[in-house]
């Protein structure tokens, strides 16, 4: 593994700094960011031609109010619909936008909102990445769970109702390996009705080992669709190959997944372009694959320990909105998950208008589910937090504030038989 002492050194010796300030200062001393590395399965797809020929060719100053106007009174849109939404030009639009959204919602969803919280099951990584807490060069606290660490987290949430899971670790093999996440899926489905993963991508032929394991849905974040931003952002690893990347979700969709959750990381670059990439991703692949279940998030960047200066660029909540609105206008059956990363009275707001899904309980570090489930001060040891989390809430308190907005908080809505 190239970068593997990095992750297990817990300081960077004289000639890790050294490589890590050529990596940050001169190019050509990365690999190329757009070559498959051995290992790396390729598939015959033509969805990434079809999605960035539309980024390529997409110019948000170049709409106009009339073009919003004729978005809004379509009951079916196009991509160029879409991108017109996306405009700045839409801006004056929103509480438009936000009213037809909230009947795109109502029809299709109703009033629910489902309720899931993440978990965290190490933050080894072999990448480096600028904004990520987990990077293979930050100095924190580096923690893999062991299976009985693992089922006692899940049994600590299960206890508090909590029916659907999300296992995520940082992007390590060697730590982090393939059968090891499978282990810990299938403890998850003695305790959960529904099992997602949030990890490195992986090849079909693995995909289809987590499906058979328990995984019921794959969530891959993009974190940016331009290319040549992303080569400045990724430096080391196995994330530094974009192409792998983007046809991740198809690739779990060909080894036999029920769904599959897409995203970029808001403010790494131009969020417009960022959020038509992110829509078109799914509006494409939804063609190719219409039996599988599709989701849309919209993170935006959050301080991380080591760099409290990290935050979205130029993506406020308004911006946000305008986004969150227009994917649901775009494409009213698909999934709208909003993370913990916004504040407590955006996510209240936001699931009454576009969002279907939100986190409750969560927590971005390791093995601390005990502490802050109830209270209490645990015996285990943990490990850092991937980034800081401004809604902090309990499944409890999120169960009631939905409530209170007048929503039907569902802990799940799929049953094998």
């Amino acid at each position: 593994m190239e970068n593997q002492f990095f992750v297990d050194s817990e300081f960077l010796s004289p000639a890790a700094l050294e490589k890590k300030h050529r990596l940050e200062t001169d190019p050509s001393s990365r690999s190329n960011h757009m070559e498959y590395r051995p290992g790396m399965e390729q598939i015959s797809s033509d969805v990434r031609d079809k999605v960035m020929g539309q980024v390529a060719s997409y110019d948000p100053s170049a709409y106009t109010a009339r073009d919003v106007r004729v978005a809004l009174q379509r009951e079916t849109l196009t991509p160029d619909d879409l991108k017109a939404l996306l405009s700045p030009a839409a801006e004056p639009f929103l509480e438009e936008m936000a009213q037809r959204a909230r009947l795109e919602t109502s029809k299709h969803f109703g009033n629910t909102v489902y309720l899931f919280t993440p978990l965290y099951i190490a933050n080894y990584c072999e990448n480096y990445c600028v904004y990520c807490g987990f990077n293979c060069y930050n100095h924190i606290k580096r923690m893999r769970l062991s299976m009985e660490q693992i089922e006692h987290e899940m049994k600590v949430i299960a206890d508090s109702g909590m029916e659907e899971i999300l296992i995520l670790t940082g992007e390590s093999r060697a730590m982090s390996d393939v059968e090891y996440i499978g282990e810990a899926c299938k403890l998850a489905r003695k305790y959960f009705r529904m099992v997602g993963v949030e990890i490195y991508p992986v090849n079909t032929d693995e995909y289809r080992y987590l499906h058979e394991c328990g995984v019921d849905y794959v969530t891959v974040f993009q974190e940016t669709y331009d290319a040549d931003k992303y080569e400045t952002l990724h430096l080391l690893g196995h994330k530094r190959v974009w192409p792998y990347r983007f046809e991740a979700q198809e690739r779990a969709l060909m080894g036999g997944m029920r769904g599959v959750g897409f995203s970029a990381l808001l403010g790494l670059s131009d969020f417009r372009k960022d959020a038509l990439a992110s829509a078109l991703h799914v509006y494409y692949l939804q063609r190719k694959y219409p039996q599988a279940e599709m989701s849309l998030s919209c993170p935006r960047l959050r301080p991380i320990i080591n760099n409290g200066e990290i935050n979205p660029l130029d993506v406020h909540e308004r911006q946000l909105c305008q986004v969150l609105c227009a994917y649901r206008i775009f494409m009213p059956f698909v999934g709208i998950t909003v993370s913990s990363r916004e504040s407590a009275s955006f996510r209240n707001g936001i699931a009454k208008i576009a969002a279907t899904k939100v986190s409750a309980g969560v927590s971005t570090g390791i093995g601390d589910h005990e502490s802050k489930y109830s209270g209490k001060e645990s015996d285990a040891a943990e490990g850092d937090e991937q980034f800081e989390i401004n809604d902090g809430r309990s499944l409890d308190t999120m169960y009631a504030d939905m409530a209170d907005e007048g929503l039907q908080p569902v802990m799940n809505d799929y049953l094998y038989v």
